[in-house]
């Protein structure tokens, strides 16, 4: 008997705050804080809530880039992979509402396997309809420019 795949899922997480800046969240059996520095009343006991956002489209790259390689049989080895985000810091800041605080993103991938440019270019091709973390941003008016390379 074939086992269905759900295509809706429920993904949750929960988070104890015992302060201003420190939320512990859980997730799964998984607990991680997300703090601010402390120049801004934090304690620096982990990332900020913009850091994390940034840190989980590198993960879903890492992830989605991946899977995307297999599907086409292509062997793009392990990934580096950085960002740099432009961000305007007046709506964490109460200055004024930010309809696009996420204003650019460039989002640098090398690639540490046998695969070539073009083969490459197809999985990045695959990656950007796929990764829900790039289509969250995009979707929310962040312009993501993404470079895939070979190392």
């Amino acid at each position: 008997m074939a086992i269905k795949i759900k295509n809706t899922v429920t993904l949750k997480a929960e988070a104890n705050c015992p302060s201003h800046s420190l939320a512990n969240v859980t997730v799964r059996d998984l607990t991680f804080p997300i703090d601010e520095p402390t120049e801004r009343g934090g304690t620096n006991q982990g990332p900020t809530p913009t850091d994390t956002a940034l840190a989980a489209l590198i993960g879903c790259t890492n992830v989605i880039g991946h899977k995307c390689a297999d599907k086409l049989a292509i062997d793009i080895g392990h990934l580096d992979i950085s960002v740099s985000c432009a961000f305007d810091r007046r709506g964490v800041t109460l200055a004024e509402e930010i309809d696009t605080p996420f204003q650019s993103i460039v989002l640098n991938v090398t690639c540490h396997g046998p695969a070539t440019q073009q083969e490459i270019d197809l999985v990045a091709t695959e990656v950007a309809k796929y990764c829900p973390l790039s289509k969250l941003f995009r979707q929310a008016g962040t312009t993501i420019e993404e470079n895939w390379q070979t190392a």
